[in-house]
């Protein structure tokens, strides 16, 4: 089977069947990306409109002029071709991880505007080789050494049907249709770890076919488990406006890797943040819950109640948002809310304020409720979603940050 014939396979299952209108391309210019671009517009023909996407850095001389090759390509290809630019680096932490962290952001903020569903990224198998490698030296467990997976439109904005095909062959099959692509100098220098890893792979044979096999047996893993999180959850875990209670002796009595994996997750949803907690810093934190101990972790609190252990929004990581109650900005990533009859009013987190003008819910003590949202009028309070006057506001949870829909990452 051809790689052209494969790569419609590919398309066909990431796409789950469909044939959208328009597509989004991820290119920088390198050889799997640019391949990724010739092969989609191949794949498309008219019936699909064909936008490559580059994001320029601005970390290095020559970018311009590399983004300025994508245009000209995209442009011989059939495609459009869309130039974002990221400033947003201060020279400190990660900088591939920052950067790769800010194309994403930017290319979903820019499909967003435009209504496009889906953007594919041109991630091979040696990608997840190297990944995988990458995440066994620092420690990963099993979602961490899991493999990237292709993804599905509806469910996914990035697609990588690329994931079963090596960078050797898309060099190859660029060559063959007279095709050069860009070279990164960062994609040599060996202060990255994905570079030494690279480098590692060459110098003791390994192979990446075997590796990246290894990474789809990790993600059958993670599947299983997070199976087993979600069973767990629907008998000993309810959430209540953001506000999510264990049964204290069902956490307690269920084994390590579940209960660690239920309360990661509950962080994750309540602070947005991309990553679980450090696996220490979790294991510990919620050891002194269990035995009784509060405590505070990734934006979020743990708080002992009677019989349940509570998890919520720490107040001092909402404590200064404050957005218009009209139903079109999201509050903490989490709340969307409109109040139609008072126009002027605002979304801020209650606090001691807004605790105290609330008649405490049941099975609930009041530090649990000082993060949540409330709808205010200057300094009185007039509503919050499920607690307080609910019929004077139209509040919508963002799916995203729902526990039990989002146990299982797909």
């Amino acid at each position: 089977m051809t790689l052209t014939d494969r790569f419609a396979e590919a398309m066909a299952r990431v796409l789950d069947g469909a044939r959208p209108d328009r597509l989004c391309v991820a290119v920088s210019g390198g050889s799997d990306s640019l391949a990724l671009l010739a092969l989609t517009c191949d794949w498309a023909g008219r019936g699909t409109a064909v936008e490559a996407v580059t994001v320029d850095h601005g970390l290095r001389e020559g970018s311009a002029e590399e983004a300025a090759q994508v245009a000209r390509e995209a442009q011989r290809l059939g495609a459009d071709h869309t130039l974002l630019h990221w400033q947003g680096w201060d020279g400190t932490g990660n900088l591939q991880a920052e950067a790769r962290q800010a194309r994403r952001r930017l290319i979903a903020e820019h499909c967003k505007a435009e209504g496009i569903d889906a953007v594919l990224l041109g991630h091979t198998q040696d990608d997840q080789a190297e990944t995988l490698l990458m995440r066994l030296a620092r420690g990963s467990g099993v979602d961490g050494l899991a493999a990237m997976r292709q993804g599905r439109m509806g469910r996914d904005l990035f697609l990588r049907p690329l994931l079963a095909e090596t960078r050797a062959d898309l060099q190859a099959y660029l060559t063959a249709r007279g095709m050069t692509w860009a070279s990164d100098p960062s994609n040599d220098d060996p202060r990255f770890d994905r570079v030494r890893v690279r480098r590692a792979i060459d110098a003791l044979g390994l192979d990446p076919a075997r590796l990246a096999e290894t990474a789809r047996a990790m993600d059958r893993a993670r599947e299983a488990l997070e199976r087993r999180a979600e069973d767990v959850a629907t008998r000993i875990a309810t959430e209540q406006a953001g506000i999510i209670a264990f049964d204290i002796q069902g956490l307690a009595g269920t084994e390590a890797e579940t209960r660690l994996r239920l309360v990661a997750h509950a962080f994750k949803c309540l602070s947005g943040a991309p990553y679980r907690p450090r696996l220490t810093a979790l294991e510990h934190t919620l050891a002194a819950a269990l035995a009784g101990k509060a405590g505070t972790l990734h934006g979020c609190q743990l708080m002992p109640y009677r019989e349940t252990l509570l998890i919520c929004r720490e107040y001092s990581a909402v404590a200064g948002l404050e957005v218009a109650a009209d139903g079109t900005a999201w509050w903490d990533n989490r709340w969307r809310i409109q109040a139609p009859d008072h126009p002027a009013a605002t979304i801020r987190a209650l606090g001691d304020s807004g605790t105290a003008q609330l008649p405490r819910p049941e099975g609930l003590p009041q530090a649990a409720l000082a993060a949540l949202p409330g709808v205010w009028q200057g300094d009185n309070l007039l509503a919050v979603p499920q607690f307080h006057h609910p019929e004077r506001i139209a509040a919508t949870p963002a799916p995203w940050a729902s526990f039990h829909r989002t146990i299982l990452s797909h």
